[in-house]
């Protein structure tokens, strides 16, 4: 069955948004409406985008350059930098005075879901957001051949954003000491009467996934390397982000930027501590 309609009650937040799409990305004006939503009619929704696409990037950060900073309008800035160049922007000078209450990153112009989650600019801003000690949510959006012919792609994160982000809000587990949780939210490949519901995931890992390169040649006889991917919608086993989003529901997964292999900590210990 279709989710119900979100019985949360808006309350006033000051929201960042970004992404990695660029600030001209028709998902960002997904988002800014699910902000707005979110944010009540008191609230402010703030927008620090990439200039440019950013898409892949990961977590990277401008360590070695500076950052041109331009407004281009109340409350929106693009960044000549990368997506958690634009967090660290908002924080640090855009909104140093009153620092955001949430950081929505995206809705990313297709999944970010398995080892995709891990070049992701989109995943890679609410990483930065939770290193500041943010709330942070990252959102994208699956597409397939059962979102190709709609008005929108973005149809499922549409209907359902504003009940997703409020749900996180409410129910979502937000304390803690540490590195702090943040969420990676994909919404499925398929039209929104067809949502199932949401689901509660690892992240999937596919064996045989991989990003490889294509080398081609231009008309100067310079060569040139592209990168490419496997298919996004390759299976992934059952409790997965992939295989909830291709089963129709709306994926949600709890990150850290802690990268430790916990589970062998014990393991490795006993062989090679001394």
């Amino acid at each position: 069955m279709p989710l119900a309609a979100s019985s949360h009650k808006a309350v006033p937040m000051r929201i960042l948004l970004t992404n990695d799409d660029g600030i001209n990305a028709p998902g960002l004006e997904v988002m800014e409406a699910i902000a707005r939503e979110v944010a009540g009619p008191s609230g402010e929704v703030w927008v620090v985008a990439p200039a440019f696409e950013q898409s892949g990037v990961g977590h990277c950060i401008s360590y070695t350059h500076p950052t041109l900073l331009s407004q281009f309008g109340p409350r929106r800035f693009a960044a000549e930098g990368t997506p958690a160049d634009c967090v660290m922007a908002a924080v640090h000078e855009v909104m140093k005075d009153a620092p955001p209450d949430l950081v929505l990153s995206g809705v990313n112009k297709g999944n970010n879901a398995g080892e995709s989650t891990v070049y992701s600019g989109t995943v890679g801003a609410a990483m930065e957001a939770a290193l500041q000690d943010l709330p942070a949510i990252a959102l994208s959006q699956y597409f397939g051949p059962a979102t190709r012919d709609l008005d929108t792609p973005f149809q499922a994160s549409v209907a359902f954003g504003v009940e997703t982000v409020q749900s996180l809000l409410a129910d979502g587990l937000w304390e803690g000491s540490g590195y702090r949780l943040f969420y990676n939210v994909n919404f499925p490949p398929v039209p929104a009467d067809h949502v199932k519901g949401r689901r509660i995931v690892r992240q999937a890992w596919r064996e045989g996934w991989r990003h490889g390169m294509t080398a081609q040649t231009a008309p100067t006889g310079r060569s040139f390397l592209w990168v490419n991917g496997s298919s996004a919608h390759m299976p992934a086993p059952e409790g997965t982000d992939v295989a909830a989003n291709l089963d129709g529901y709306i994926a949600i997964t709890p990150l850290r930027a802690d990268l430790t292999a916990h589970e062998t900590l014990e393991a490795l210990q006993t062989r090679l501590d001394t």
